[in-house]
């Protein structure tokens, strides 16, 4: 599987531009762990960039990512790609089974996260983003209410990185698709 074919899955089911800011930015954080790694960049941004494709048709947990990896075989994109995918939501429980299903979990929500930490800081830039003000706004329940505090700790736990160290790298990842974002570098 190829990028452009991901990027057009995406473009596909997803209609709303967050969703497909969502898919940069996860995609973005997940190539840097991929070099990082010295694994498959490509691979590990096509699992970035489509692990919530479907969400806008299967908005509840009993469908996404399940309803999703179907679509997805029926279109031929490889096993691994897909398992990556489904390790992204907690709630299947599954077991990791490489770098890349533990790395996707970690770098869903803080990439996320971060980027909403840059969208309030005065210069809207992620070079403003820190370790400490990101932990300041994960204890701020009514900041980006939807993201779950947890997730964002046992991420960087499985991945088996330092907290700070995690917010660190997501945050200087995403500096290349800054603009895409909405955010300065």
């Amino acid at each position: 599987m190829h990028r452009d074919d991901a990027w057009n899955i995406l473009v596909e089911y997803s209609r709303e531009e967050r969703t497909r800011k969502h898919g940069l930015a996860v995609e973005a954080t997940m190539q840097a762990y991929a070099r990082l790694l010295h694994e498959d960049v490509e691979k590990w941004g096509i699992v970035g960039l489509l692990h919530d494709f479907d969400w806008e048709i299967h908005p509840t947990e009993e469908l996404h990512p399940r309803e999703g990896s179907k679509l997805l075989e029926a279109r031929g994109v490889p096993a691994d790609i897909r398992y990556a995918i489904l390790c992204h939501a907690p709630f299947l429980g599954l077991e990791y089974t490489s770098k890349m299903d533990r790395a996707i979990f970690a770098c869903d929500e803080l990439s996320g996260f971060v980027t909403a930490c840059a969208l309030v800081k005065p210069g809207k830039s992620l070079s403003e983003v820190d370790p400490a003000s990101v932990r300041k706004k994960m204890k701020d329940k009514a900041f980006a209410r939807a993201v779950n505090r947890d997730d964002l700790v046992r991420g960087a736990a499985d991945l088996g990185v330092e907290l700070d160290e995690h917010i660190r790298f997501v945050a200087e990842a995403l500096k290349p698709v800054a603009h895409q974002l909405g955010v300065n570098a």
